[in-house]
């Protein structure tokens, strides 16, 4: 989460992710209502509110990061603060600043050309979510109106650490292998070694761990801490 806890402590904690084996680091734009966020982002994104934090200086940050790594950056957010930008400006200053690809949960596929346009002119993936309760046509319909990759929602609810996977998950993954070309990144409960292990073996070909990362932030904002954690969860793609 940009700005958790202040914007110069993310971008010395994101580096410390790409150390530790992250191959893609997703970026928070703090949101007052973020719907599809469990409890541990929740505080993260009020905490960045609360010091001050802007999508602007979400974006400049971003710039700052790119600067020093060619790992690809994601952003996470909402509709509303992109509006509040405005779309085009937003989608120009996302690109100028060297994202690769934006995440926006809060917009259907039936809402989603104006948004996949805009970033298609200026080179930026729009990454779209497949739900649980997702059937099969439409999973095909969401994949052809995503770029980059295809985030697979694991679990009904919002994101958060949890103690299990879903025992139906590679079933679903079979379906969406099926339905979808492009890559299915999975998330939303992800939190440890032995679930990217997991994953890795139902054959996903990403694994997305936000909130186990922010909650280990707000406990301990230490690069050397942070890298250590997502080390640890990197090894179960590894081994």
């Amino acid at each position: 989460m940009a700005g958790d806890p202040s914007l110069e402590a993310t971008e010395t904690l994101a580096l410390a992710c790409e150390r530790g084996g992250a191959d893609v680091l997703e970026i928070g734009i703090p949101f007052s209502d973020p719907i599809a966020d469990g409890p541990e982002i929740q505080r993260a994104g009020q905490r960045s509110l609360r010091v001050g934090t802007r999508p602007r200086d979400v974006l400049d940050l971003a710039s700052r990061i790119r600067k020093r790594t060619e790992v690809p950056l994601v952003l996470m957010t909402y509709m509303n603060p992109v509006l509040a930008m405005a779309l085009p400006t937003f989608a120009e200053r996302a690109a100028a600043a060297g994202v690769d690809g934006v995440i926006v949960p809060d917009v259907s596929l039936e809402d989603s050309d104006e948004v996949r346009d805009a970033l298609d002119r200026r080179h930026v993936d729009y990454i779209q979510l497949v739900a649980p309760s997702t059937p099969e046509d439409r999973a095909k319909r969401i994949g052809r109106a995503s770029r980059g990759f295809v985030y697979v929602v694991a679990r009904y609810g919002t994101t958060g650490t949890r103690d299990t996977l879903p025992e139906d998950l590679r079933g679903r993954l079979g379906v969406l292998r099926r339905a979808i070309e492009l890559p299915l990144a999975v998330g939303f409960g992800v939190s440890t070694r032995d679930h990217v292990r997991t994953l890795a073996g139902l054959g996903a070909d990403g694994v997305v761990v936000g909130s186990a990362v922010v909650q280990k932030i707000s406990e301990e904002p230490d690069a050397g801490a942070i890298e250590g954690i997502v080390r640890d969860l990197a090894s179960g793609l590894r081994a």
